[in-house]
């Protein structure tokens, strides 16, 4: 059996959020206000979703992810191992600090391909990594940007 693809991915995007609002923009349910079709699923009763050993799936062009919380330090960084069976696993960070807009936000992927069909599609997400952020980075600017009915996942002040 050969190696599989591996990367390891950072980068950094600005969120004019401080950190202890942005944060929860990166949690499993704060995620959905910002990414169309993010709709991740609890297979038991969650009091805090960021709770360590927390686990939840989502489904992405017919893939079954599962995700589960591995570290949290509160308001300032948050640390998911993932799993999509067939494809890739691995690591996902988001570490949160204050900047003179609001945050600078670190994001790392620490992914391994699992089959052989899965290298080629790893190469590519981390070719495309920087205009991945971007996205992230313009769907919650437009988040912050919108009117709100300041329900229980907005983040804004």
């Amino acid at each position: 059996m050969s190696p599989r693809e591996h990367v390891r991915l950072t980068g950094t995007i600005e969120v004019g959020l401080p950190p202890e609002q942005a944060f929860s923009l990166f949690t499993p349910s704060g995620e959905r206000v910002w990414t169309a079709g993010w709709d991740p699923q609890f297979p038991t009763l969650v009091v805090d979703e960021t709770e360590l050993g927390t686990v939840f799936t989502t489904d992405h062009r017919g893939r079954s992810t599962i995700w589960t919380v591995v570290r949290r330090e509160a308001d300032t960084a948050i640390a998911y191992s993932r799993t999509t069976p067939g494809d890739r696993a691995g690591l996902v960070t988001v570490a949160l600090q204050p900047s003179v807009g609001g945050s600078t936000v670190t994001v790392g992927y620490d992914l391994t391909a699992l089959v052989p069909e899965a290298d080629h599609a790893l190469q590519e997400f981390a070719h495309h990594y920087p205009a991945f952020l971007a996205e992230w980075r313009d769907a919650i600017a437009a988040f912050i940007a919108a009117p709100h009915d300041g329900g229980a996942h907005d983040a804004r002040p």
